[in-house]
C-alpha cells in the first residue's frame, strides 16, 4: 500500500471535521429526498479495513426513515437456488432514499472465491455479468458509488487480535477472519482481478487506504460529498487526500499502490 500515512489530527479536531461532514450529509439527504433520488454505496475491503465505523460516521445524523444499512447474512437454501443477484434487487433503493451494502454481491468475487463457497463456472459468471448487472442499476436512475477498502498485513494482524481481546469487539470473530492472514496473498490477487475487470466507466471502483481509521473517515466522506450534487455544498469543506482516496481506472495495466 506504499508508506503507512499519519495522521497528526488531535481528537477534538477530527470530531469537529467529521461533524461539518455530517452536517453536510444531511444538505446531501434533504435534495435526495425532495429530489426522489435514489443513491446506493457500497462499501467492499479486506476484512478489519474498517467498514462498520465508516458507516457509523456516515449515517450517525441521516434520517433513519430514509437511509438503510444492508448487511446480508448467509443466504438461505431457497436463496442458494435463485438467480444470484437476486436478494440484493430486492435491498436497492426506493425513491428519496441512501442505502448502504455493507459488503454487496462482490462477496462471490472476493470471499467465495477464496474460501472455496463457489464454483469456478459460479464466479466466472458473476465476473462475465455483474458490470451489465450494474449497468442496469445505473441506467434505472439509482447513482451507485463503490469504495474498496484496503489496509496492509501487518495492521490486519493488530485489528484481529484487537477482536479477540476487547470485549465489545467479541461479536466481529468469525471463522472467516481467522483465515484472512494466512490466505492473503489469495485475496490480494481475488482483490486485484476484481477491481481490473469490474471497474467499469459508469460505476468505477474508489480505493481508499484504511490503514489510518481517521483519515479513512474524514476523507472517504469528503469524496462521497464532492461526488454528488445539492443546494448548499461547502466545497472548502471536502478537498479529499489523494493519497488516502484513490480512483482506479478500467483494465488497468497498472494496479494503484495496493498491499500485495
Amino acid at each position: 500500500m506504499g508508506k503507512r500515512l499519519k495522521s497528526t489530527i488531535q481528537v477534538d479536531d477530527y470530531d469537529a471535521q467529521i461533524r461539518l461532514l455530517q452536517i453536510e450529509l444531511v444538505k446531501l439527504q434533504r435534495q435526495i429526498i425532495s429530489s426522489h433520488s435514489r443513491l446506493l454505496i457500497i462499501l467492499e475491503g479486506r476484512d478489519t479495513a474498517g467498514k462498520d465505523g465508516t458507516i457509523k460516521n456516515i449515517v450517525a445524523h441521516l434520517s433513519p426513515r430514509e437511509t438503510r444499512v444492508v448487511a446480508l447474512s448467509k443466504p438461505t437454501e431457497r436463496e442458494d437456488g435463485e438467480w444470484y443477484f437476486q436478494r440484493y434487487v430486492a435491498e436497492l433503493p426506493t425513491s428519496g432514499e441512501i442505502v448502504i451494502f455493507n459488503r454487496s454481491w462482490y462477496n462471490r468475487a472476493g470471499v467465495e472465491k477464496v474460501m472455496g463457497f463457489c464454483t469456478d463456472i459460479q464466479y466466472q459468471q458473476f465476473m462475465d455479468t455483474v458490470n451489465e448487472f450494474e449497468s442496469l442499476i445505473v441506467g434505472s436512475g439509482i447513482q451507485l458509488i463503490k469504495y474498496y477498502l484496503d489496509i496492509d498485513k501487518e495492521e490486519q494482524a493488530a485489528r484481529l487480535q484487537s477482536r479477540k481481546t476487547d470485549p465489545l469487539k467479541q461479536w466481529k470473530i468469525s471463522p472467516i477472519d481467522e483465515k484472512a492472514q494466512k490466505k492473503w496473498k489469495e485475496y490480494s490477487l481475488a482483490r486485484n482481478v476484481m477491481l481490473q475487470k469490474t471497474s467499469s466507466k459508469l460505476a468505477p471502483w474508489i480505493v481508499v487506504d484504511a490503514n489510518n481509521k481517521k483519515l479513512t473517515h474524514l476523507n472517504l466522506m469528503r469524496d462521497l460529498l464532492s461526488r454528488m450534487n445539492y443546494p448548499g455544498k461547502d466545497k472548502k469543506l471536502l478537498l479529499v487526500n489523494s493519497e488516502v482516496v484513490m480512483p482506479c481506472p478500467p483494465l488497468a495495466k497498472k494496479m494503484p499502490a495496493l498491499a500485495p
